[in-house]
């Protein structure tokens, strides 16, 4: 697996004090209830694009989204058909997390993500996967072992996006059969992944929700998506040598947080700015170092 990029990763610049001065709101809105003004700036900063060094193409991250199957799912001629849950907030997510890690991190990021399916040969080019709303989530036998090898020789999943104990419970179980010996830990805030690149308070509520439920909890106080989702939970899977090989932020919405950064003020400033970008700022940084 390719983890040249560790190099580049390690010579980050960036504290959490400049967040603040470096986010900034893109043409991505779309949204009338942006302020003129902010349209103006946003019309003269177009959806980024951005090249790296012709002889350093490889030496990039490279954001990866996992294309899956559900439990509702149809698989044919090597697709699969169904929810398509595994595209929600493609590829404007993916794009815009690419966009401020080479922003904010000196890190080189490739502005072309890919999709790929598990049993893809080339999914061991790419060190870091993300799997979202895996609440139906329903992997085929020959997907098992695929990821065991991935995820156990140096490979790194991040699932985001899916709330309550239902969706929690049948993730679990689908890893269940990846890892029949390894159980998901709570990471407590002092944990490293919290603060290797941006320091996040322990007090502050990591929460990020859609964003018409966020745009509204300015007036309603209420950022979660069902009455069983109140709590965030950080949990892991550890290998043999304590590192982090699986991350789930469950009953929080970081995607959307990445996605729709550009249209709402509030809902950028309270959580795409102190939240969504923070956390998959580090726990990409995690994923690269460790």
């Amino acid at each position: 697996m390719n983890r040249r990029p560790v190099i580049l990763c390690l010579a980050l610049l960036f504290t959490a004090g400049l967040v603040a001065a470096q986010f900034r709101s893109r043409s991505r809105s779309r949204n009338s209830e942006v302020q003129t003004a902010r349209e103006a700036e946003q019309n003269s900063n177009p959806t980024p694009n951005w090249t790296n060094a012709p002889g350093f193409r490889k030496d990039v991250f490279t954001f990866v989204r996992i294309k899956y199957g559900t439990h509702n799912r149809l698989r044919s001629n090597g697709y699969w058909f169904g929810s398509g849950r595994w595209a929600i907030d493609f590829p404007d997510a993916d794009l815009n997390i690419s966009y401020r890690l080479q922003q904010m991190t000196s890190l080189k990021v490739d502005p072309d993500g890919r999709v790929l399916e598990l049993t893809d040969p080339a999914l061991f080019d790419y060190p870091f996967i993300y799997i979202v709303e895996p609440g139906d989530l329903a992997f085929a036998d020959e997907e098992l072992p695929i990821l065991r090898r991935y995820l156990l020789n140096g490979g790194f999943l991040m699932f985001d996006d899916f709330w309550g104990e239902a969706e929690w419970e049948n993730m679990a179980a689908e890893m269940k059969r990846v890892f029949p010996d390894r159980d998901w830990v709570d990471l407590p805030r002092d944990h490293q992944v919290f603060h290797c690149v941006f320091p996040i308070p322990p007090e502050l509520n990591l929460q990020c929700p859609n964003i018409r439920t966020g745009a509204d909890s300015q007036y309603t106080g209420i950022t979660w998506e069902r009455s069983d989702a109140q709590e965030v939970h950080t949990r892991a899977i550890f290998d043999d040598k304590g590192r982090i090989i699986c991350i789930a932020t469950h009953n929080t919405d970081n995607g959307d947080g990445w996605e729709r950064e550009g249209e709402n003020e509030y809902y950028f400033r309270e959580f795409s700015e102190k939240k969504a970008y923070p956390m998959g700022i580090n726990i990409i940084f995690y994923a690269m170092t460790h």
